[in-house]
């Protein structure tokens, strides 16, 4: 399975709820904490007009949700 990628703050609970959620759904994923990485925070912000939203998913085919549920991830995975 291709990589998903989920940008993240430590303080969302937001984040929490989906990482727990994709984990016990056993989806594999990459997580950026944008507080740490200043160019994921300027990429969050680019996809959220100006926004440092979280979570932000990023898809194998570069699109991106943000504050999607998790069965939103899986339909788009299957996609």
């Amino acid at each position: 399975m291709a990589q998903l990628t989920i940008y993240t703050t430590s303080w969302c609970g937001f984040c929490r709820r989906l990482k727990m959620q994709m984990d016990k759904a056993g989806l594999e994923y990459v997580e950026i904490d944008i507080e740490r990485n200043p160019e994921a925070a300027t990429f969050v912000e680019g996809v959220n007009g100006g926004n440092q939203t979280v979570p932000v998913v990023l898809f194998p085919d570069d699109t991106t949700a943000t504050n999607p549920s998790l069965q939103d991830v899986q339909t788009k995975l299957v996609a």
